[in-house]
């Protein structure tokens, strides 16, 4: 039954709005933005060592991390062993205020953390030992 005459036909439409699409795209990408901004990515893989409590810093902190073949890494850089003092002085003007947080590999000599230490106590920074929780 066709209530329309023959010069009344219509074309089906076919342009698709896009306009909710690119809201929800929008939307997706500023969440990702955010949620990405809150986790702490550190480059530089070391297993360190586990504790039974462990406390929680705030964002003004200095990493120094330390891998098991004695590399230094300050704030992501690899840095040569004689160089060490000066990336964390360097550092350390960047962020007066800043804690020290040592993240040697459970591998790692002795040693090499104990450097790191002794140069942060020669700043008369707060030092922290980085661990992982139980």
């Amino acid at each position: 039954m066709n209530f329309r005459e023959d010069s009344e036909i219509k074309e089906p439409l076919y342009m698709f709005s896009q306009s909710s699409l690119t809201d929800i795209i929008l939307l997706l990408l500023i969440f990702f933005l955010l949620t990405s901004s809150f986790v702490t990515n550190f480059g530089i893989r070391v297993n360190i060592p586990q504790a039974e409590s462990s406390v929680t810093t705030d964002a003004n902190q200095i990493s120094v991390a330390i891998t098991p073949a004695g590399d230094f890494f300050v704030e992501g850089e690899q840095v040569v062993r004689t160089e060490l003092p000066g990336a964390i002085r360097t550092a350390h003007q960047n962020k007066p205020n800043a804690t020290l947080v040592v993240r040697a590999d459970k591998d790692a000599r002795v040693d090499d953390a104990v450097r790191v230490m002794n140069i942060g106590r020669a700043l008369n920074m707060n030092i922290v030992m980085a661990t992982e929780q139980n």
